[in-house]
């Protein structure tokens, strides 16, 4: 099934489609020294301008999932979850979330957010759970400083599941790693609810602020 918030652009080699409801604007596409994505061309996209494995790549650097790819070429490989799950707390900005992803409630429509999303953490956001640009009109400030280490796990990897709490947290449950705005590997573990409401004390861990607040996730 196919959403109509989605451009899709086909090639000889491989397919490449851009979800509107995703797109923060990061400009990994844009700012890649090749002709795949240019600004005001028309199409945007044109796949067949650069070699399949490179499209790929490009459309890979994607953080918030806005960008995937449906190869033709059955030498070509899918898109497979990186060995680590891992959290990026983002400068004034979102979660960068990549991994073997399960986002309870995710649409169907949204393939790439298996692998990675940006998720929204200053409570601002109109596409909840996820990131939509929201915290820089908001004006959402955290430089991302992680305080506390967990209590680690055997070993990385395996499906990390991620359920957006109703006026609530985002609760992680799976093998981990969260890395601080400074881009430190700082906590690692199997559980940890995550701040969404922007209101915490202690990002980006949940402090229950939510509720004192009356947090609405809706």
């Amino acid at each position: 099934m196919k959403s109509k918030d989605q451009v899709h652009y086909q090639g000889k080699e491989v397919d490449i489609t851009f979800d509107r409801r995703l797109c923060i604007h990061v400009g990994e596409c844009g700012r890649a020294k090749n002709k795949l994505f240019v600004a005001e061309r028309d199409p945007w996209c044109v796949p067949d301008e650069v070699k399949a494995e490179m499209a790929i790549d490009v459309v890979r650097r994607c953080p918030s999932g806005a960008l995937s790819y449906q190869p033709k070429n059955p030498d070509l490989p899918a898109e497979t979850a990186p060995p680590e799950n891992a959290v990026h707390v983002v400068n004034n900005g979102p979660l960068y979330v990549t991994g073997d992803l399960e986002i309870v409630g995710a649409d169907e429509t949204m393939p790439a957010v298996k692998f990675r999303a940006a998720l929204c953490r200053c409570g601002l956001s109109k596409n909840k759970p996820f990131c939509d640009g929201a915290h820089e009109e908001g004006q959402f400030r955290d430089q991302g400083a992680v305080g506390e280490s967990g209590r680690g796990f055997e070993a990385p990897g395996g499906k990390l599941k991620i359920t957006p709490v109703k006026d609530g947290p985002l609760m992680f449950q799976g093998n981990f790693t969260i890395y601080s705005g400074a881009c430190r590997p700082a906590w690692r573990g199997k559980k940890m609810a995550l701040c969404r409401c922007g209101l915490s004390k202690n990002k980006p861990f949940c402090d229950g602020e939510h509720m004192k607040q009356g947090f609405k996730s809706d």
